[in-house]
């Protein structure tokens, strides 16, 4: 095998990445909460990820998940799409994946599908809510080595999974104090 020899100037250093990973907001956005959305804009600069991903739940993944009524998603997807019209320039994405698929989607299906698509290391910022109904799902513990958590509040009922992995999630709250 030829050596393939690089030379760099003296005292070079390779530079260093400024962003890293994926901040997945995974939520129903019912009802959608701007002071929610920019805490999540914060979070994304001040951990330095290299971009927000915006994954609203459609009507039909929302029933399954949560039994309760919940408005159209086009209607949600409409008001995330005003509000980031003002946050034009930063690296914001609103994943459309829900809205071409048009059914309940799992959340396995979903992370899949975000995995595949964007770049690691995966961050996902979840409702206390969302958090446990994630925790009771029987791929949960396959997810939560290949990613890691960020609740925006702690939920009043912590799942044992949850709990289990402790280690593995963190309140975005700890970082405003």
């Amino acid at each position: 095998m030829p050596r393939n020899l690089e030379y760099v100037p003296y005292g070079y250093e390779p530079p260093a990445t400024g962003s890293k990973g994926t901040l997945i907001y995974y939520d129903l956005f019912e009802p959608v909460e701007l002071p929610l959305l920019e805490d999540a804009v914060k979070l994304m600069h001040r951990r330095s990820f290299s971009r927000l991903v915006l994954y609203p739940l459609h009507e039909e993944t929302a029933k399954r998940m949560f039994k309760g009524k919940v408005r159209p998603f086009y209607k949600r997807e409409r008001e995330l799409e005003e509000w980031m019209m003002d946050k034009e320039g930063q690296s914001i994405v609103l994943e459309s994946f829900e809205s071409k698929r048009r059914k309940y989607t799992p959340m396995d299906t979903a992370l899949r599908h975000l995995v595949d698509k964007y770049k690691g290391p995966y961050f996902v910022l979840l409702t206390g809510e969302v958090a446990n109904a994630f925790a009771s799902f029987s791929s949960f513990e396959d997810w939560i080595v290949k990613l890691r958590l960020i609740l925006l509040s702690e939920p009043q009922y912590v799942h044992p999974r949850l709990e289990k992995y402790r280690h593995r999630w963190d309140l975005s709250e700890d970082e405003r104090g």
